[in-house]
């Protein structure tokens, strides 16, 4: 993974292989791309009861266990593949319906 020292102390998005989705603002990392979350939530997507957020609180993750990193960004114009900060403090995650994220197999 490329340099994860500008994400330092953002909301970030991580998608990991198991299909976990893990929203969190980074505390740190190391050499081998481990991170380290603050304030952190588990997003289950689910077709029946909408999106759940699991509050994990501190949280490390193993780098080989990420697929996709997004950082958050201040509104109004956010580029691909990032979160618009507002926009996704403002959703009801309730009412969102979505397939939960397969896993990853190599």
């Amino acid at each position: 993974m490329a340099s994860l020292q500008g994400y330092v102390d953002r909301r970030v998005l991580l998608v990991l292989q198991d299909g976990r989705a893990i929203v969190g603002v980074l505390a740190g990392f190391d050499q081998k791309s481990n991170v380290v979350l603050s304030e952190s939530k588990e997003r289950v997507y689910s077709m029946d009861e909408g999106v759940e957020e699991i509050p994990l609180g501190l949280y490390l993750v193993k780098g080989d266990m990420i697929d996709a990193l997004s950082d958050t960004i201040p509104s109004p114009a956010p580029s691909s593949g990032e979160l618009d900060d507002a926009i996704d403090q403002a959703v009801d995650l309730s009412a969102i319906r979505a397939e939960p994220i397969p896993p990853i197999r190599y």
